[in-house]
């Protein structure tokens, strides 16, 4: 492709509102453009960049036995109302009306689509399993659009559904499509880590994220320094054995803590450690509060709370429910004494808690010598807590680091979850009614472009891995207008296509710094610089990864290139 006759709009200076470095270079280097908060326009650069992403994954979706189809982005509002979806999803799902005033939502996913669809046409488990997927734009109503490609309201998804007749045949899709994302991530040059994750709205069991690590990803990775482990911060699970002194326990003691509100106010007052202080809280689950309790030095975790509760929803209630409940403010708040037919769940941490510190239901006093199941009762302890870096992993081969992750693919085990609520079923070998096992298997395709864009760049631009550069080489002349340049650029140029090269030649009439700049935003994996020894048939080539230059005679260009693409 000729530069001149290509829409590359290049940008000198960082546009002000480009929080990020990816955002600020796809901007600059002309691979897209802003349309409105979170809707981007892809330019001819990032349409290329896109196609290969696609390509890999069209690949290996393929060599799982993948088949690929393409739903409507406009869905019947009575699909997500089948499985209470229309009214739990949140603001976060584009509603419409037509002309007719019928409800449709603009497809934020496609689960409701795929089941109605495989419902209809699949009747027999002689038909299953079934994989199937599609890429396609997504919308979603973000409340604050942020990142550039990372965080929009419409972006690219490849989302794949699999229907199975037994949950074993879920089991080994699951892990094919575990594999297959390794693969993808890894052809595609991403420094990642496959995470145990939460099934958010999407809902299911048994989930993992693919994070592409990165300094500005929103989402905190917990790692083993040692061991394979790894999980999102929400999900990384205990290890739940703790050592628990042998000290004698003493008389529980009431003690005046007047304004003594927080955790750090009664280890400074008390001269003691928050390793000895239970923390109480009251949450309402389902609109029914509960008694939460974990050590002073320990953080609840919702999402651990909400799934060892069997909650749909948790969160703290408010102060006002607290001293209707216990007429103290939060600050004070123990498990001693509390209320028979209130609920009390523990973290595992509070069983080893000896001669602890705790509030006393009253305000500006605390308790201190309580221990657990002497002093008060657990109704069920369980894995509660947010992980601390240096916490052992939960398999014990190593100690918890922290990273931040880009989500780039997410793969979930639905189960039930969409085919009961819709009522795909199918008919198994004795003739009975099931419905179907499924799963589903995202991955955001444009995010993955910032994302490779976060991992693959210097401080002058990008630095495209080759199998996802938009062109393999940049082939610029230096001034069009001397005649020995022109010719050997338009004879290597033509020479290269001959030979399946992707080639952007710079032919426009430019300063060579302008050329250059452009080049080293863009990106490309080789340039080839004609300059004052075309004459003589030399070329300088430069390696955009490394940066190393050097010279090339032009009859060793083709056969240097081939080498340096087919490298792997």
């Amino acid at each position: 492709m000729k530069q001149s006759l290509s829409f590359i709009p290049t940008m000198r200076e960082v546009p002000s509102d480009a929080e990020i470095l990816s955002h600020q270079l796809l901007l600059r280097a002309g691979f897209i453009r802003q349309n409105a908060s979170g809707i981007y326009s892809y330019l001819p650069l990032g349409k290329k960049v896109l196609s290969k992403i696609e390509l890999i994954i069209r690949e290996e979706m393929e060599a799982i036995d993948a088949v690929e189809v393409f739903m409507p982005a406009l869905q019947q509002a009575e699909l997500w109302q089948k499985t209470g979806r229309w009214y739990s999803y949140g603001p976060e799902l584009f509603r419409v009306k037509d002309r007719h005033q019928r409800d449709f939502a603009l497809g934020a996913t496609h689960e409701e689509v795929i089941t109605s669809l495989v419902r209809d046409e699949v009747k027999s488990y002689k038909k299953l399993p079934l994989t199937l997927y599609q890429i396609q734009t997504k919308f979603r109503d973000e409340l604050r659009p942020r990142f550039g490609l990372l965080r929009g309201r419409e972006f690219i998804m490849k989302d794949a559904y699999s229907f199975h007749a037994t949950e074993e045949s879920l089991d080994e899709k699951y892990q094919d499509m575990k594999q297959a994302y390794t693969n993808i991530f890894t052809r595609l040059g991403l420094n990642f880590r496959t995470v145990i994750a939460d099934g958010g709205t999407i809902g299911g069991t048994d989930t993992h994220e693919f994070m592409a690590l990165s300094e500005i990803g929103e989402d905190t990775i917990a790692y083993s320094d040692t061991s394979p482990y790894a999980a999102n911060i929400e999900m990384a699970e205990m290890n739940t054995t703790f050592e628990k002194s042998d000290e004698v326990l003493l008389e529980v003691e009431k003690i005046s803590t007047p304004n003594m509100q927080t955790i750090d106010d009664i280890v400074s007052f008390l001269d003691t450690e928050a390793t000895k202080c239970i923390k109480t809280l009251i949450f309402k689950a389902d609109e029914k509060l509960v008694a939460v309790l974990c050590r002073g030095d320990h953080e609840i975790n919702d999402i651990k709370l909400k799934n060892a509760l069997g909650a749909d929803t948790v969160e703290l209630a408010y102060e006002g429910d607290v001293i209707e409940l216990l007429s103290c403010g939060v600050g004070s708040i123990g498990p001693v004494k509390l209320p028979l037919d209130l609920k009390v769940i523990a973290d595992h941490a509070i069983a080893s808690v000896v001669n602890g510190v705790c509030g006393a239901n009253e305000d500006d006093f605390h308790l201190i010598n309580v221990n657990p199941e002497r002093d008060f009762a657990v109704d069920r302890y369980a894995d509660l807590r947010f992980v601390q870096e240096g916490d052992t992993t939960p398999d014990g081969e190593g100690t918890i680091k922290f990273a931040q992750g880009i989500e780039v693919g997410h793969i979930f085990k639905l189960g039930t979850t969409y085919s009961e609520p819709m009522e795909g079923t199918f008919l198994d070998n004795n003739g009975r009614n099931q419905h179907y096992q499924m799963g589903c298997y995202g991955i955001g395709v444009s995010r993955i472009m910032a994302a490779v864009a976060e991992q693959y760049n210097d401080e002058n631009g990008l630095k495209w891995p080759k199998n996802l550069a938009p062109f393999n080489i940049h082939l610029i002349a230096l001034n069009m207008k001397d005649e020995a340049q022109k010719d050997l650029a338009d004879e290597l140029y033509k020479l290269l296509k001959s030979y399946r090269f992707e080639v952007l030649y710079d032919d426009r009439p430019e300063r060579a710094g302008v050329k250059f700049a452009d080049s080293d935003l863009i990106g490309l994996p080789i340039r080839i610089t004609i300059g004052k020894k075309a004459s003589v048939g030399i070329v300088e080539v430069k390696y955009r990864s490394s940066g190393e230059s050097t010279e090339w005679p032009k009859e060793e260009i083709t056969e240097k290139l081939q080498a340096f693409f087919g490298a792997e």
